[in-house]
């Protein structure tokens, strides 16, 4: 979905859909888009409760420990999402620097802190309530490329500026979070990153030495042991037999949950692996789950689901009557189909365990709030998209 489009390139970078800003927009919403979105928290919350209530009762007394604060985070991220589609996206232009050097200065302090869950520098803590600095970091990295992209669209091709500023850039953030060992954010950042750059209209022979360069970091960083958690992953990714009560653990039970599952599954509510087996169910294998209880056709399904809200996402943002919008658009819609994928992929054991949710479906209430506010963002690019038609 380059930008070199009839609808986008012959448009200067101060379009008349930015000139008419206001705050809050009067277009109506895409429904197509916000129905999917409601479709796949529904079903998510309706797994999320199947997946825990048994690893909920035997650790905290309480079947509805994990449903009924997802829900109360589902039900706020609603309203929330409501209110943002509301706003007139382009005031996020404002506040793209801001919010980088706000993601930067966060995930400087989260190494800084004492490690909290697991040993790992991830989380912030602030009273009752935790968050990634990365879940921020993800949409920094949107809303800045979306914006500088766009207002220099001309000097893409440039290797100065469409591959060495932006790189560094998406370096920074990437590099602060892979030394809180966090692949899996790196790795969706990262890929963020390079799919706005593409579509921004950089040269591909670009892409090629980005990726060998990107890879080539990769190994260095498990070379030299700043990701020595790699190593470990890759090796029981590949032979996860040979430590079946350790390592190999997880990876086994998922694939036990996935392979009992059939065709049908075993159905809603009776999956065996969910007793204590696959460790935190509730959490980034929650699809094991998935698939044991509603089998292929049921897993196919919500796979269906994803493919749909990313396919209308670009819809969207092919309709965008500018390229901040079209850029934000693909942007985070990209962010949660590649978020689901590598999920999915770990899950069934095709890639190394990278510790990645899945969008809609895993345990975490501010990341649900911040997906559902960054899917209200989208909604109003398609209320400026309805209301340039008229």
């Amino acid at each position: 979905m380059a930008l070199d489009g009839k609808r986008n390139i012959s448009r200067p970078s101060r379009q008349p859909s930015e000139r008419r800003f206001k705050l809050f927009e009067t277009g109506k919403m895409d429904i197509t888009f916000f129905t999917l979105v409601v479709i796949l928290l529904t079903v998510g919350l309706i797994m999320l409760f199947s997946a825990s209530y048994v690893y909920a009762y035997t650790y905290y007394g309480n079947s509805y420990h994990f449903i009924t604060r997802q829900a109360i985070f589902a039900i706020a991220g609603l309203a929330i999402m409501y209110f943002v589609s509301r706003i007139d996206y382009h005031i996020y232009r404002k506040a793209a620097w801001p919010l980088y050097v706000l993601s930067v200065l966060l995930l400087i302090i989260v190494l800084i802190l004492p490690p909290t869950v697991g040993d790992f520098h991830r989380w912030i803590v602030v009273g009752p309530i935790n968050f990634q600095p990365s879940e921020i970091a993800k949409f920094a990295i949107v809303v800045l490329f979306a914006h500088l992209i766009s207002k220099n669209y001309d000097q893409m091709k440039r290797f100065t500026f469409g591959i060495l500023f932006l790189g560094i850039l998406l370096l920074v953030v990437c590099g602060l979070v892979v030394v809180e060992t966090h692949l899996s954010a790196t790795l969706l950042i990262g890929m963020m990153g390079v799919v706005l750059m593409i579509v921004g209209g950089i040269k591909l022979k670009y892409v090629g030495i980005a990726a060998i360069a990107g890879i080539g970091l990769g190994i260095l960083a498990i070379v030299t042991g700043i990701v020595d958690y790699g190593s470990d992953r890759i090796t029981y990714w590949l032979h996860p037999e040979q430590d079946p009560m350790g390592l190999g653990f997880q990876t086994l039970q998922s694939l036990y949950a996935i392979g009992s599952g059939g065709f049908w599954g075993r159905g809603l509510g009776n999956s065996i692996q969910k007793f204590l087996w696959v460790p935190e169910p509730q959490n980034d294998f929650i699809f094991a789950i998935v698939c044991e209880e509603v089998g292929f056709i049921g897993a196919l399904l919500i796979v269906i689901l994803f493919v749909l809200l990313v396919w209308r996402g670009f819809v969207i943002a092919m309709r965008s009557p500018d390229k901040f919008g079209t850029l934000m658009a693909v942007g985070l819609t990209f962010q949660v189909g590649l978020q689901a994928a590598l999920n999915i992929l770990v899950v069934t054991n095709t890639i190394p365990n990278t510790g990645i949710s899945l969008p809609f479906f895993s345990y975490g209430g501010t990341a649900l709030l911040m997906l559902l506010a960054e899917m209200g963002v989208v909604l109003s690019i398609s209320r400026k998209c309805n209301l340039e038609k008229r």
